[in-house]
């Protein structure tokens, strides 16, 4: 089974809009695709409509019941912060290594997209981060990133720090913010000079089309 793991340059960037856009268009190919996203914070149980896991749900084809949102999501804090602090405030604690195990699925399934939490360097428990969770795991890693002025630092460093790490990068999306300081092609260009052998690809804001880039 391919396997890929979608983080970011931080968070609000896109990163949900392109995991569900890739798993759309994975199964317009004929893959069967399966998507976790393990870790969810600023989750509200009595509004979750709108949440990231139901969109990666609706990507699916699946409603977003109480059984399909703990098969995708069951760590599930209503915070909206890093995931230490959102399960400190619940008086809870994120197992690193049930999370990680909860990622190494076996089955009939073509395609496992896992969707992380916040950027790449988000503590997911009072001692590991997100990097330290791809790292285990393996898998090579999407990085979504805005287009928002200071996101050409925010990606060298991102891609950098992953990079050092030993994580595969199987591209870059530069995701189209609401305020882009230049043309979105400008920004791609700039990142994708520093970023020798790593595809840069454009998503225009709200756009449907992301360049294949995970086979």
């Amino acid at each position: 089974m391919n396997s890929l793991f979608v983080t970011a340059t931080g968070t609000g960037v896109g990163k949900t809009y392109v995991t569900a856009l890739l798993c759309r268009q994975l199964r317009a190919q004929g893959r069967n695709v399966r998507a976790l996203k393990p870790v969810i914070s600023g989750f509200d149980p009595d509004d979750h409509a709108d949440s990231d896991t139901a969109l990666l749900l609706a990507a699916l084809d699946k409603l977003p019941n109480a059984a399909n949102i703990e098969a995708m999501s069951p760590w599930r804090f209503r915070a909206p912060l890093s995931p230490d602090m959102a399960a400190l405030r619940e008086s809870r604690d994120i197992d690193f290594a049930a999370v990680t195990d909860f990622c190494r699925v076996e089955d009939k399934d073509d395609v496992l997209v896992v969707e992380g939490v916040g950027g790449a360097m988000v503590p997911l428990t009072e001692t590991r981060t997100v990097m330290d969770w791809m790292a285990v795991l393996g898998m090579p890693a999407l990085v979504v990133a805005g287009s928002y002025l200071g996101t050409i630092s925010h990606t060298l460093t991102t891609v950098a720090a992953m990079q050092e790490r030993g994580i595969a990068i199987a591209g870059v999306v530069v995701s189209e913010s609401e305020e882009s300081p230049v043309p979105l092609a400008e920004t791609v260009a700039a990142i994708a000079r520093f970023l020798d052998g790593v595809e840069v690809v454009p998503l225009a804001r709200d756009g449907t089309d992301l360049p294949h880039m995970f086979g």
